[in-house]
């Protein structure tokens, strides 16, 4: 039988994950995202366009593909909808190419409210949500109070939705939350009735079949390893597993199904909101990265924070996902740098650890071992050995000390600018 290969970020998500998994779809039949919502944002550029899918899987461009949005996924009926129907005139159908997953969660009009009157009571703690109600739809699936896709099959739908907006209704009179979300409710009324036009599935009987039939599929997460919610930098985290331990639960596939895992990383490191980052720049570097790199939320358009390659953090998420093939994005971004820093480890207490720790305060100190520059503009390289020694060198630095293989070097942001090993 046929095995789920996996695809995900290995850092603060943001690493280019849309680009990589629309590079390698040609080779998949199905392409099936596993958890998160519509916080992602997969940015893909090609024929002189750019697209940015929050929800929908990024294999959606390559034609025949079926794409799966799986159990572990949690749905904004408006937002998604939003997006299918801009990919739609863009000549992009998806109603024969998309399938959902029945037992993926419902984002409820009452989910945002709730989302920002839980990050305002939080006050100077706030953890930088993006405000879409995905933390409070996760909450509502743990504590078995959750709407469903498949809900939208039931006779008793509005009943459904009248008990959970209930519910919700007394939590926000209790945290004296004001709002409105009469026309917001109107407008998910409307997108929920679109979203039933789609193939509304029991997915883990439909990717379990695939592989039966020896059909591949590839598996796509968003954020990244360290929003993960168990091994993340917690509570500075998303609220689902980013790891690849959540393909098993997001799509309803066995630990023994799981074949390559292909993890995404940049060359330097970025962050979104609040939390720690050891290897953080806050000075001209810091900002050069940021403006080199167009560093802003392909979804809510913050400025991302820019650092440094942080190796203790990549080498624990390599540990974490099981990572059997690296990919490292974004090379061309530190074309003109005369040298080049990379974390290897932390000094914390005055103590030197190579082991990513269960909490990063202020007390953290990266120890840098610092490389020369390449000093050319890599977007002109077709071939591994088109590289200058001084970046080959960067690279296999990395392999040896992560010990897997940097098989595909991103060098722009097009399709074609993609160098596989």
């Amino acid at each position: 039988m046929k095995k789920v290969d996996v695809i995900l970020g290995l850092q603060w998500g943001d690493e280019g994950k849309g680009k990589v998994v629309d590079v390698l779809t040609p080779r998949y039949e199905v392409v099936a995202r596993f958890q998160g919502g519509p916080n992602a944002g997969h940015t893909l550029e090609f024929g002189g366009e750019k697209y940015v899918l929050r929800s929908i899987p990024s294999g959606i461009f390559q034609g025949g593909k079926t794409n799966v949005i799986g159990n572990g996924v949690v749905i904004d009926a408006i937002l998604f909808r939003e997006e299918a129907e801009a990919l739609a005139a863009s000549g992009h159908d998806l109603t024969r190419q998309l399938a959902i997953s029945k037992k993926a969660h419902l984002i409820l009009p009452t989910h945002r409210m709730l989302d920002a009157a839980y990050e305002a009571a939080k006050g100077s703690a706030r953890i930088g949500t993006t405000g879409k109600g995905i933390g409070p739809t996760y909450t509502d699936k743990v504590s078995r109070n959750g709407m469903r896709v498949g809900d939208l099959l039931s006779p008793d739908f509005r009943e459904i939705y009248a008990k959970a907006k209930a519910r919700h209704e007394r939590i926000l009179r209790d945290l004296d939350y004001r709002y409105d979300i009469a026309e917001l409710e109107a407008r998910w009324f409307e997108a929920v009735e679109y979203l039933r036009r789609f193939r509304i599935i029991d997915s883990e009987y439909f990717i379990n079949g695939c592989l039966a039939q020896e059909k591949s599929v590839l598996a796509e997460g968003a954020q990244g390893t360290l929003l993960d919610v168990d091994f993340g930098s917690y509570p500075f985290v998303t609220s689902s597993n980013t790891v690849t331990a959540g393909v098993c639960t997001g799509l309803g596939v066995a630990p023994n199904r799981i074949g390559e895992v292909y993890g995404i990383f940049k060359a330097y490191c970025t962050r979104v909101g609040s939390g720690p980052f050891p290897t953080e720049l806050f000075d001209e570097t810091g900002e050069r990265l940021c403006r080199l790199g167009h560093e802003f939320g392909a979804v809510t358009g913050r400025k991302r924070r820019c650092g440094w390659l942080d190796l203790v953090a990549l080498r624990y998420a390599i540990m974490v996902d099981g990572v059997t093939q690296l990919i490292m994005m974004k090379s061309d971004v530190m074309n003109d740098f005369e040298t080049i820093r990379v974390a290897t480890a932390y000094e914390i207490d005055g103590r030197c650890t190579t082991e990513f720790p269960y909490t990063i305060s202020e007390g953290v100190k990266p120890i840098y071992t610092d490389f020369e520059g390449w000093r050319c503009d890599l977007r002109a390289c077709r071939r591994y050995e088109d590289f200058p020694e001084a970046f080959r060198r960067y690279v296999e630095f990395i392999e040896r000390e992560t010990g897997v293989p940097v098989k595909i070097i991103s060098v722009g942001p097009d399709r074609g600018e993609t160098i596989e090993r």
